[in-house]
């Protein structure tokens, strides 16, 4: 009996040609050819996959869909068949095929039985690895799946297959509330512990990223739980490929009703707890000894983290938790509050901007706390501070108080370096020496045990970290709001006179078409280069290495990108000794997907010399085959970028699957003339609207504060 021809939706024809959803409408409307509906409705319309297929390869989109799109369609695929394999059984696949990865270009050639029968054999031998694996048995059916899923482990790593993975799962098992924590966040958070710890618990581990960023810190001893089975196998299998080196453990179960490391003593505790939960089991756990700072409110599951990560804490030991700001100022948790702050457990209160991590609306907040030791010294004072924005009333155009997050976007950017060197710098000073920790007025603030415990025990950083306008001098800042009013009406005249001028005219009545190309094609012809920094850690060569290399090279990051400033990455936490050095022409393209920023640029001499930072794609382009200016302008285009991302909370540039037209290279300068004046017309865009916003800050704080007086005509 003939098997069922494979139909696929216009979502999946955009993943397999790496185009937005909208250009497949386009396609739909504009080309007669473009296959017709085989099946689905009116409103949500099936395409046959073969077809789709042979549509693409005449347009030279065959190619477009990277090997984990090609494992998400096939595995879509069959189990539209009826067919299907649970991701369970493919997770130790990953996990086998990511220790031995030269290996699988062979592998995937073997015939259908063989192949089922190897995968077999790879899958019982990690099966002990992995919380709650069960017997596994393949079929010759299973063959596309398996070949789809070895050559994504060899083509993009283990990490890309198990995303993959893992997405379907957690579809399949109606799972919400399961968000990643973003991968410059946890690597703030593990820096926010003194030392280097050993042994490091996460009792809500989620796919396990809190821990990788303690074992890219040297962390050996890795221990997980998390309440969905799905997040503890995918953060197991995860870890064990980026930490091949450390002890694993992860189990799943819920950590608060069912502790899986109850005489586990860590030396560090990571967690980003589930929020806003009422049953956490508060009538069950009423007199559960890990309550020592009290028991925790039916509406306070977050204390109950709080508490349960202090407890698996060796004394003098720190944890360092992700929370909403409700826990620090609702009326129902004050007592508990309170005693985490007589007690000397809670050391800081660190404010982060909106958009740092899910649910991206809402500024959370770190907490860092440390068991107090028998015997300890005393600690007098809580350090708060405000990483969010910087409200200093001094602030000039070094320092400007602007947000750095668009409020309530699901697209809000964060400038990491800057949130991470405010955090770091505060916490570091404070732990050096709290009792004469001066702070930062408007940034970092040590408040004294004594002044918290009143009748609130707020611990909101907005509140407690506060700018005080007594000391700014009168005359200072006249004279810096006049410097920046004349800075402004120069950029004013800099923008007008590059709007003013006209390069581009309408191409018809319709727009133009043209064959296009992928990078990675471009790359295996000669005519550009594809380049990335990849940590030590992540190739298991351990932590550091590249500090000797890198000497007083600067590291160009993917939030100098988005600002358009020159390089400023520190080379001590490159922690890689082979970064790519920046040459002028190299057109670089930010690795994370925000609409704060530009995504792309083109090195000029300020940037050559530097490092390449690791969340940076370079493309070096063969100048006698590719215009850099060109390049970028397409590279960076809107659709392109959308077309070849990958992700649902952060969005991941696929470098690869960016496309460029093919065009001669006279053409190619002409566009790329365009290109460079619509970079100057942005830069200088940008430039008059921070000046504009910072004239407008000093001004109102000038004459809020008391130091600016209006002129007598109404003028400032």
């Amino acid at each position: 009996m003939p098997q069922p021809s494979a139909q696929v939706t216009a979502a999946e024809i955009s993943r397999i040609a790496g185009v937005t959803r909208a250009t497949v409408s386009n396609w739909r409307r504009r080309h007669e050819d473009f296959p017709a509906p085989s099946g689905g409705t009116d409103s949500s319309p099936l395409y046959d996959l073969e077809s789709v297929r042979a549509w693409l390869a005449s347009r030279g989109h065959a190619s477009a869909a990277s090997p984990s799109e090609e494992l998400r369609t096939t595995l879509r695929l069959r189990a539209q068949s009826g067919g299907g394999r649970t991701s369970e059984d493919l997770l130790l696949l990953v996990l086998a095929a990511g220790r031995s990865p030269k290996e699988l270009t062979a592998v995937t050639e073997l015939p259908d039985a063989d192949l089922a029968a190897r995968a077999q054999r790879d899958a019982a031998s990690v099966a002990d690895a992995v919380p709650g694996a069960g017997p596994v048995r393949f079929e010759a059916s299973d063959a596309a799946v398996l070949r789809a899923l070895y050559a994504c482990v060899r083509d993009e790593g283990g990490q890309a297959a198990l995303g993959v993975l893992a997405e379907r799962e957690l579809e399949e098992s109606a799972a919400s509330g399961a968000y990643r924590t973003p991968a410059p966040l946890a690597d703030l958070l593990v820096r926010l512990i003194p030392g280097s710890p050993a042994r490091v618990l996460d009792p809500a581990c989620g796919s396990g990223t809190l821990l990788e960023a303690a074992a890219r810190r040297g962390a050996r001893e890795l221990y997980g739980q998390d309440t969905l089975p799905v997040q503890a196998r995918r953060s197991a299998v995860g870890l064990m490929l980026a930490a091949p080196e450390a002890e694993v453990t992860v189990r799943a179960a819920d950590s608060l009703r069912a502790d899986a490391f109850p005489e586990l003593l860590a030396d560090a505790v990571l967690c980003n707890p589930p929020y806003g939960v009422r049953d956490w089991g508060h009538d069950e756990l009423a007199y559960d000894p890990r309550w020592a700072y009290g028991v925790p409110p039916r509406a306070e599951s977050e204390l109950a983290w709080v508490q349960h990560a202090l407890a698996h804490l060796t004394p003098g030991g720190y944890a360092v938790l992700l929370l909403p700001p409700a826990t620090a100022g609702r009326a129902s948790g004050r007592r508990v509050r309170a005693e985490l702050v007589r007690s000397g457990a809670l050391r800081a209160v660190i404010a982060l901007p909106v958009g740092a991590s899910a649910p991206l609306h809402i500024g959370l907040q770190v907490w860092v706390l440390q068991r107090p030791e028998p015997g300890g010294p005393e600690r007098k004072s809580v350090l708060f501070v405000d990483a969010a924005t910087d409200t200093s009333p001094t602030a000039g155009r070094g320092g400007a108080a602007v947000p750095r997050t668009r409020g309530g976007s699901r697209s809000a950017s964060v400038d990491w370096d800057e949130v991470a060197a405010r955090a770091l710098g505060a916490w570091r000073a404070f732990i050096e020496d709290p009792d004469t920790f001066e702070g930062e007025p408007g940034v970092a603030h040590a408040a004294g045990v004594l002044d918290l415990l009143d009748d609130v025990v707020d611990l909101s950083p907005a509140r407690l970290v506060r700018t005080s306008r007594a000391d700014v001098d009168p005359t200072e800042l006249a004279a810096e709001a006049d410097a920046a009013r004349r800075d402004l009406v120069a950029a004013a005249t800099s923008l007008a006179r590059v709007a003013g001028q006209e390069g581009w005219s309408a191409t018809g009545a319709a727009a133009r078409e043209w064959r296009t190309a992928s990078a990675s094609d471009l790359a295996r012809g000669g005519a550009l280069t594809l380049l990335r920094t990849v940590p030590e850690a992540a190739r298991g060569r351990g932590d550091g290495g590249g500090e000797e290399r890198a000497g007083a090279r600067a590291v160009l990051t993917g939030s100098d990108i988005a600002r358009g400033s020159g390089p400023t990455g520190d080379p001590a936490e490159l922690r890689c000794d082979t970064a790519p050095v920046v040459a002028v022409g190299d057109v670089l393209v930010r690795a994370v997907v925000s609409g704060d920023g530009s995504m792309v640029r083109v090195a000029g001499e300020e940037d050559a010399g530097a490092l390449l930072g690791p969340h940076v794609h370079l493309f070096r382009p063969d100048p006698a085959r590719l215009d850099p200016w060109f390049l970028a302008g397409f590279l960076g285009a809107e659709e392109n970028i959308a077309g070849a991302s990958t992700g649902s909370t952060a969005l991941t540039v696929s470098p690869g699957r960016l496309r460029v037209p093919l065009l001669p290279l006279e053409e190619q300068r002409r566009y790329g003339e365009a290109f460079r004046h619509v970079h100057a017309l942005r830069t200088e865009a940008r430039r008059a609207m921070l000046l504009a916003e910072e004239t407008a800050r000093l001004l109102a704080g000038g004459l809020t504060g008391g130091q600016l007086l209006p002129s007598r005509d109404g003028g400032s």
